[in-house]
């Protein structure tokens, strides 16, 4: 996906002893305030590690691919149980300064509680993002943070280099496998039949 921190709301900070600009970094109750203050109008963002990444300006390949992979999911999971670009739990030691909005998230199964919050990683099948300038992000701090988070596989699909990469099986901050696909490789969801060809959802 196309991202970039989003300016910040208040005025520039000043330096601070070392000659590096001084950092502000937001907690979910900063955000809450400043979107209901009406600030960030129009915009779509997440917040990870106190950052407010701005999720817009996505170019066509991007949320083309995003509906291919949401159809797919969709057709043996039903839509109730597949979200797009909808927040998530972060675990408990991320949650004060991040709220992730992952491009594709499957639910396990579709609870009423989250009326009123929501999904925790270790209740997701799958998370998906679509990269194409953030690649080294969503395969590092983005990958900490779903697997200390729980969530069962992450896969990102890298539309520059035209390849799949799947993630299994939580431990920690880290996933225990890892596998690359090409655009000619079928994948499926651990533990499911329903088959996927990477070229499909490119």
């Amino acid at each position: 996906m196309a991202a970039a921190t989003l300016p910040p709301v208040q005025a520039p900070p000043l330096e601070t002893s070392t000659g590096t600009p001084a950092r502000k970094r937001f907690t979910r109750q900063d955000v809450e305030r400043m979107d209901a203050a009406g600030v960030f109008e129009g915009q779509r963002y997440e917040l990870i590690d106190g950052d407010l990444i701005d999720k817009m300006g996505q170019k066509p390949p991007h949320p083309f691919s995003i509906h291919l992979i949401f159809d797919w999911l969709a057709g043996f999971l039903g839509t109730s149980r597949v979200r797009a670009q909808s927040p998530i739990e972060a675990a408990a030691a991320d949650q004060e300064r991040c709220l992730p909005e992952p491009d594709i998230a499957a639910l396990v199964e579709r609870k009423a509680d989250y009326r009123k919050r929501h999904p925790r990683g270790d209740e997701l099948l799958l998370i998906v993002e679509v990269s194409d300038s953030t690649v080294a992000f969503d395969l590092s701090r983005k990958l900490t943070l779903y697997a200390k988070a729980g969530v069962r596989e992450y896969w990102v699909l890298d539309l520059t280099r035209r390849i799949l990469i799947v993630h299994r099986q939580p431990e920690g901050s880290l996933y225990r496998i890892t596998q690359v696909f090409n655009e000619t490789d079928s994948v499926s969801l651990e533990g499911r039949t329903e088959t996927l060809k990477v070229s499909d959802i490119l």
